[in-house]
């Protein structure tokens, strides 16, 4: 029905231009935005670009325009113009019938399937080191970005592709083999994703050892680094990898069975899941295909040292290596064989790599690449690029053991969730069971939410303390909201079946509140098109601030007539409702009482 009074006002606008100056605009033309709250009406129409025809000034402009269409559309309940910008105040009863007839009725906000199919790949985790704070914002951004795209009516296919082979996987089953005497995630007691990882962070101490030992005998930083026996030791490994080598193909089967262990826990505390995983060792052998491809089409090109290149100087890129000369692969071996796989598994019409902005240059290599090989698909292919997250303390290193530990850094959002929750006394009433699990949904709704209301191309400062804040733009304030509107619910017993009385006019508040919640099916359109959960989740705290000034201002539970009384809580249910689904997309849970 939003879209149906916005359609109508660009059509009657076209229209009026054609009946006052006897002229003719294109739809396109008509500009129609959300009226600014300072100013009084719903919905401005744009009047400068009317003004080439009417060659009046644009406030006659839009005062002749506004005319026109309160004579003509039932709906407009008046008009005001300020410079050149013509506000139109709708009626109280086309917002009762907005509530009624629409926000309401079920299946508000959900589209029709649109034919497509759309792959999301995110998380990609390395098995030599557990998922780190920037693991969180990927999963959590990928998660959220393939639910509002099915919201919006694609088919999606969750993917993660596990970079479970190369050159850092030996570093952690050398350390591992030369220094863990025979450690294991039981004898140890530590999940088995952080035990791997302890031993890439023992390969790098170790090797800076061998480093310093080297460059007092002389040698450059650089032959340093090369010459280092850890180094060679652990490039002969991948290569005995890569051979089949029967020893070290055990050891990186016991070693990435461990990782995998730890991975599913941490997964499963994120709320995060996946219908498909592709394994980068399954999928480097095709990649060498696709090389001996190009190869043959003379895509690719041989240098002496028998490594292959492709040049993309005409691309505005450089050279770029696609497999070594001692043919051990290279990342963009293995993703050109991970796309041909996907694509002939799926045929989907578009594929997003949900990967932070360091690796901008790698995708826009790939996908050239690919288009040169004459993969039609390779037009659908996107990389939806993020910004890093730090922290008050600074960048992370996950060589260095500086890492903010995923699981740690959920396990402390719990346990300030916890902490500022029982200082503010609102779990009263509450069994054990319940405060924890209340405890686990404020605390991973704050993580999640800060992480996600920050637009995605944006890098961000992550304040753990900050956003467990029940008044500031937090998941918790939300969340709060929803409980406030449930208890409200509970108190009038109130059965949603209750026939939806009209009162005989509203307040600015519940317009104000209608028009929000109506506006939901554009928000997802846009967070859907922008693959930006931040539209959402910015939409759900500003629907929260909405209905919270509605609640303070107007008496629900003890207002003076019972068709107010009914009215009201049934604008609350749509408010619950809507705040609901909008963090459900966010992968953020919404308590029904705290």
């Amino acid at each position: 029905m939003a879209n149906s009074i916005q359609l109508t006002l660009v059509q009657e606008t076209v229209a009026a231009v054609k009946s006052l100056y006897d002229a003719d605009i294109p739809e396109s033309q008509i500009t129609l935005q959300e009226t600014r709250k300072e100013f009084e009406g719903q919905i401005t129409i744009v009047t400068f670009p009317v003004t080439r025809f009417s060659k009046k000034s644009p406030e006659q402009t839009g005062m002749e325009i506004g005319a026109y269409l309160q004579d003509r559309i039932s709906e407009i309940a008046g008009y005001n113009v300020i410079k050149g910008f013509l506000n139109i105040s709708l009626s109280d009863e086309y917002w009762i019938a907005m509530l009624n007839e629409t926000i309401l009725q079920d299946g508000f906000g959900q589209f029709a399937k649109n034919g497509k199919k759309l792959m999301v790949e995110y998380s990609s985790p390395n098995t030599n080191k557990p998922l780190h704070l920037g693991h969180i914002r990927n999963n959590l951004l990928g998660y959220s970005v393939a639910e509002i795209l099915k919201a919006y009516g694609y088919d999606v296919v969750k993917a993660n592709l596990v970079n479970d082979r190369g050159i850092h996987i030996c570093k952690s089953m050398l350390a591992w083999q030369r220094y863990g005497n025979g450690e294991t995630p039981e004898s140890a007691g530590m999940k088995g994703d952080h035990l791997v990882g302890k031993y890439y962070v023992v390969f790098d101490k170790e090797y800076k050892k061998e480093i310093e030992a080297l460059k007092a005998e002389g040698q450059s930083e650089d032959d340093a680094k090369k010459n280092a026996p850890l180094m060679k030791a652990a490039q002969t490994m991948l290569q005995q990898w890569e051979a089949g080598d029967e020893e070290v193909i055990s050891l990186w089967k016991t070693m990435n069975g461990w990782v995998y262990d730890g991975f599913a826990k941490t997964y499963k505390q994120l709320g995060v899941d996946f219908d498909k995983y592709y394994y980068e060792s399954n999928t480097y052998l095709l990649g060498k295909d696709i090389i001996q491809e190009g190869l043959e089409k003379d895509v690719f090109f041989k240098k002496e040292d028998n490594s292959v290149w492709i040049d993309l100087t005409d691309e505005g890129l450089d050279q770029k290596l696609v497999l070594r000369g001692d043919g051990t692969s290279v990342y963009i071996t293995q993703d050109l064989g991970t796309a041909q796989l996907k694509y002939d598994e799926f045929h989907m019409d578009e594929s997003m790599y949900v990967v932070g902005n360091e690796q901008d240059y790698h995708f826009k290599v790939l996908f050239a690449i690919l288009k040169k090989l004459g993969k039609t698909w390779a037009d659908g292919l996107f990389h939806l690029s993020y910004g890093m997250v730090d922290l008050p303390s600074g960048k992370m290193k996950s060589r260095e053991g500086t890492v903010v530990d995923a699981d740690d850094l959920m396990e402390e959002m719990i346990d300030t969730a916890k902490e500022r929750t029982e200082e503010l006394g609102k779990t009263e009433g509450f069994e054990e069971e319940e405060k924890a699990s209340l405890y686990n949904t404020i605390g991973m709704g704050a993580l999640k939410y800060f992480l996600l209301k920050v637009d995605p191309k944006k890098r961000l400062l992550f304040d753990p303390k900050e956003s467990v804040d029940f008044q500031g733009h937090t998941g918790p304030f939300i969340q709060y909201t929803h409980a406030r509107i449930k208890s409200v619910l509970r108190k009038a017993a109130f059965d949603s079946a209750v026939p939806r009385l009209v009162p005989s006019s509203f307040s600015s508040y519940e317009r104000d509140l209608i028009q929000a919640l109506a506006n939901y099916p554009t928000v997802i359109e846009m967070a859907a098109k922008e693959f930006s959960p931040a539209q959402l989740a910015n939409y759900a705290y500003e629907l929260a601030k909405l209905y919270n000034k509605f609640y303070h201002e107007e008496s629900i539970l003890k207002a003076e007539q019972e068709d107010v009384k009914t009215f009201r809580l049934h604008l609350s249910v749509a408010a619950s409702r809507i705040i609901a689904e909008s963090m459900r997309l966010l992968g953020i849970e919404v308590p029904e009482r705290m």
